[in-house]
């Protein structure tokens, strides 16, 4: 299962909001079909996390292909 983490700077325009649509660029990217055929990566088995780098800061919750509603994504032409 490919996951994938980011790590950042803690701004408060990094909100839950943006946290999403980088997920959901990522995952698009990721799993890109020449991409995707290439290294066998399946939209349902990626993760992306996000963390902030500063010592006790909590860990928002990691995304999927689900919950940002790419599972009835056309692909792109």
């Amino acid at each position: 299962m490919p996951s994938i983490m980011v790590t950042w700077l803690p701004k408060a325009c990094r909100n839950e909001k943006v946290r999403k649509e980088v997920a959901a660029a990522i995952v698009k990217a990721v799993t890109a079909p020449d991409i995707a055929a290439k290294a066998e990566i399946s939209k349902e088995n990626v993760v992306v996390r996000f963390s902030e780098a500063v010592d006790g800061f909590p860990l928002p919750a990691g995304h999927t292909y689900e919950s940002l509603n790419l599972a009835d994504d056309k692909p792109e032409k």
